[in-house]
């Protein structure tokens, strides 16, 4: 049988790599086609992720996705090595996004919006059999039940609420076979956005000696999926035709909060952990900006001191927190759906040591204080 040919769109970033790798060390496609702004070389690759971008199937194309130009290239057939029609794409996978929190309303129209607009505008005209939307779960806060794909679209922050509008120009698309995958807090090895400002913190708490007090309370719902469970989850999708133009939550069945994770990272370094619970927290809100500053000054220079203790010169880690992934929300979702298409989830909980595989990938690249760990 003949393997599918993959186009990763945004694949340099921490979702991309680790799909490339999933599809390379199970040799799943036969043509990989990587495209992303940040040239691989530059992207903070590990070294088994380096070795799949060096894999005969990966190409990788420099293309910013938000020029409808670059995007057409992106979408091209032609085989960069050998210029031969190597014929069209089965899956495009949109990993590419901005998500960096605390941008500004035009940049998350472009990098978001005008971006995903342009790549299913572009999956269409090429007629691939699935186009992959990666969305986000933050459309909608429960505590106490899991919300379903048809909950009310409440957005809380910023990528979400452009992600929501990214939802709607999709289904609108009639032509278009798409698959939108809501995604929780995801971690894993490379993550510096998800649970990482965490791990970090909580390894200054430890250097400081001191107890790590957060806002809010313990029970906060905040919930996971580890990274080859999205990898996995997008490849079992592609091959199930009752997936086509479904939205689908994807997470594990740890039903994480707050203090879950709390108490890992206090098993991991040794610490004391406290809330401030929610009447005090909600006091921060008459200057949430003010008092997030000084959240942040109190941790960037601990962190600052334990890398040049420790010789980390050049690291993309940092414990910095923005304002609108504080607030009093959670992030609850029901999996049943995901099941319902006969998905197993490889990692169902989190535990110590998956948190403790990602401190050592990065200690293992210099990113991370190692005295921290060992």
């Amino acid at each position: 049988m003949t393997k599918p040919n993959v186009l990763v769109l945004g694949g340099c970033g921490f979702i991309g790599r680790h799909l490339v790798h999933y599809l390379v060390m199970n040799d799943l496609a036969g043509r990989i086609r990587v495209v992303d702004k940040m040239p691989p070389l530059m992207a903070w690759l590990n070294r088994a992720h380096s070795e799949s971008f060096a894999d005969e199937r990966v190409e990788f194309i420099s293309a910013n996705l938000i020029n409808s130009t670059s995007c057409d290239v992106a979408f091209g057939t032609r085989s960069i090595r050998s210029s031969e029609d190597c014929g069209g794409w089965d899956f495009v996978i949109n990993c590419a996004a901005e998500t960096k929190p605390g941008q500004t309303g035009p940049v998350y129209e472009e990098g978001i919006l005008k971006l995903s607009i342009n790549c299913a505008t572009e999956a269409m005209k090429h007629q691939v059999k699935r186009y992959v939307e990666l969305s986000t779960g933050s459309m909608c806060s429960d505590e106490k039940i899991p919300q379903t794909e048809n909950c009310p679209i409440e957005p809380w922050t910023m990528v979400g609420k452009y992600k929501a509008k990214v939802e709607q120009e999709l289904m609108s698309m009639d032509k278009l076979p798409y698959t939108i995958l809501r995604l929780p807090i995801c971690y894993g090895v490379a993550d510096r956005k998800g649970l990482t400002p965490r791990i970090i913190i909580a390894g200054i708490y430890k250097y400081l000696g001191e107890t790590m007090k957060l806002l809010w309370t313990g029970t906060m719902k905040m919930n996971l999926v580890h990274v080859e469970d999205v990898c996995g989850s997008i490849w079992k999708l592609l091959q199930t035709d009752g997936s086509i133009r479904e939205t689908i939550n994807v997470c594990d069945d740890s039903n994480a909060t707050q203090a879950m994770i709390s108490e890992l990272l206090a098993d991991i370094f040794g610490l004391k952990i406290d809330y401030w619970g929610v009447t005090m927290s909600n006091m921060t809100k008459l200057d949430m900006a003010g008092a997030i500053e000084e959240i942040n000054d109190r941790h960037l220079g601990p962190w600052a001191e334990l890398c040049q203790r420790d010789g980390v010169h050049n690291t993309p880690l940092t414990p910095y927190m923005d304002q609108e992934l504080l607030h009093y929300k959670h992030v609850h979702l029901s999996n049943e759906k995901l099941k319902s298409f006969g998905y197993r989830l490889r990692r169902p909980q989190i535990t110590r040591e998956a948190l403790e595989e990602i401190i050592q990938d990065f200690i293992a690249m210099n990113h991370f204080p190692r005295t921290l760990l060992y």
